[in-house]
């Protein structure tokens, strides 16, 4: 395993944990309770499945999403949040809602960017 720097600040450990494209869009569709693979490829488009696996199994790692085997044929696994996993995500709600606020105009202000 990879030696890692010390963090300085909280901000820098719990971004990495959620950073990178997916991981918090993934902690969302979690929110709502137990989800398959094939179910989060859909509620998350764009989202390869090899990247989806790949930021799953780190969510895993750092004790915030659950997976669960079921031995059955054809086999079934299912992604559930940990503890830590629900109360990430509920630190991450003011960030949210702040992101929906804003939505509108930084939408906007990134258009007219484009545009310059």
């Amino acid at each position: 395993m990879a030696k890692h720097r010390p963090y300085i600040c909280g901000i820098d450990a719990a971004m990495d944990v959620v950073g990178g494209k997916w991981k918090g869009l993934i902690l969302w569709a979690l929110h709502e309770g137990r989800r398959r693979t094939g179910e989060l490829r859909r509620e998350l488009p764009g989202v390869s499945e090899k990247m989806l696996i790949q930021q799953l199994r780190e969510l895993e790692a750092d004790g915030i999403v659950h997976r669960e085997v079921y031995r059955e044929v054809p086999p079934r696994v299912e992604y559930s949040l940990t503890e830590r996993g629900v109360e990430l995500n509920d630190a991450l709600s003011p960030l949210s809602a702040w992101g929906q606020r804003h939505m509108p105009t930084i939408h906007a202000q990134r258009e007219a960017t484009s545009r310059a």
